[in-house]
């Protein structure tokens, strides 16, 4: 019996939609971008002025491999890599944007997700929460 037939996955004769099918693409893309330009930065930044603030630098980093995974995750639709990657993105995201608005002095240089990614136009902030809004709309039933 093929995947599309009657007896397919709800009865409804079409497949659950994929991760990286639609707006997931979008995402997919998104992702890709972030990867590149966090990671670019901390590259840079840790070749060039590490030891200015080399907690932040690192953080950089880790954000920047946080992208990479969850892309790759999303471009090879594997969900379950793709939610522990959003989460814990977000987690990040939410714990250095409140650590580097309550100890300003402790941060200083930004990274990626200082401030709730008010560098990126907040998109560090909102980027993980459509993701897991997208991932928990296309999961399988």
């Amino acid at each position: 019996m093929s995947e599309t037939g009657p007896g397919a996955e709800g009865g409804t004769g079409t497949r659950p939609r994929r991760i990286n099918d639609g707006p997931g693409r979008v995402l997919l893309v998104v992702y890709v971008v972030f990867a590149i330009s966090a990671g670019a930065r901390a590259l840079f930044q840790i070749a060039t002025q590490f030891s200015d603030a080399p907690i932040a630098f690192g953080l950089s980093a880790f954000s920047a491999v946080v992208y990479l995974v969850a892309a790759v995750a999303i471009g090879q639709g594997r969900r379950g890599v793709a939610l522990v990657a959003v989460w814990i993105e977000l987690v990040g995201v939410l714990a250095v944007g409140l650590f580097s608005v309550l100890a300003a002095q402790d941060f200083p240089r930004s990274t990626v997700w200082s401030q709730f990614g008010a560098g990126y136009g907040f998109v560090p902030v909102i980027l993980p929460i459509l993701g897991l809004v997208w991932l928990r709309r296309n999961r399988p039933h």
